[in-house]
């Protein structure tokens, strides 16, 4: 007598896992990507978000800011080596590693495959925002280098218009919650936070760090679209006084 035949099941492949080994001369690759998130993107990240804090003291100390920055030593040399190829790298190589992976949402939904398909798509939007940036304030329109007290009325024109105003809060959160979660993939993968329960702890430290940033980066937003510096000058004239206190802060700005 014959017997019924059982469907056979389909095989479905394990999900990604939170933390994966690269293998073969990947792995140099992977750990490079790795290591850039960090340094000196990472750096640059957090200066960066300090650097536009300033905005909150005016569109004169905002300017003198970028025209400190644009009279460093060898400072468009320092933009491609730490700023431009490394963020280009990480970029590309992070949807090139996005592409061959695979995320089983549907059949394992556990955190580590959730976290790795918000990092990937918080990074592609970060990469997108970056690269609009880069070009709208550094290669587009009046010239921030030789005219720095443009700056303030530079970035306020492009925040005037409401669905670019969401842009940049949208992409604001995504790059902070992308670098939070990478610091946190950093110390696991470098071996720095071993353990399981190292790893919990220090999660909730990335997760304050993410926190902090967006809050300071959608404060800075504010200070370009706030009441307080409303119809500020194409450009703001600074003064000697305004630009010697400057050269006392360091700092680096794209903008």
């Amino acid at each position: 007598m014959a017997t019924a035949q059982q469907p056979s099941t389909p095989t479905v492949h394990a999900g990604v896992q939170p933390l994966r080994a690269a293998q073969g001369s990947s792995f140099f690759w992977h750990k490079l990507h790795s290591l850039l998130g960090i340094i000196p993107i990472g750096a640059f990240l957090l200066e960066h978000l300090l650097s536009n804090y300033e905005a909150l003291k005016g569109p004169a100390a905002y300017g003198a800011q970028v025209r400190f920055l644009n009279s460093l030593p060898l400072v468009r040399i320092l933009e491609w080596v730490f700023i431009f190829l490394p963020l280009l790298y990480h970029g590309l190589y992070g949807i090139y590693i996005w592409i061959r992976g695979k995320s089983n949402l549907v059949y394992y939904p556990w955190s580590g495959n959730w976290m790795y398909t918000i990092q990937r798509y918080t990074g592609l939007f970060a990469f997108v925002y970056i690269a609009q940036h880069v070009m709208r304030q550094r290669f587009m329109g009046i010239s921030l280098p030789e005219n720095p007290g443009a700056a303030f009325a530079k970035v306020q024109h492009e925040l005037a218009n409401p669905w670019m105003l969401a842009f940049y809060i949208i992409a604001m959160i995504a790059i902070c919650w992308h670098f939070a979660y990478g610091v946190w993939l950093f110390a696991a993968k470098w071996g720095i936070t071993p353990g399981v329960k190292s790893r919990k702890r220090f999660g909730y430290v990335c997760t304050a760090l993410g926190i902090g940033l967006a809050v300071l980066g959608l404060v800075s937003i504010w200070a370009f679209v706030g009441p307080r510096f409303r119809n500020t000058p194409d450009i703001v004239p600074l003064t000697t006084a305004q630009l010697q206190v400057q050269h006392t802060q360091p700092a680096y700005s794209l903008v």
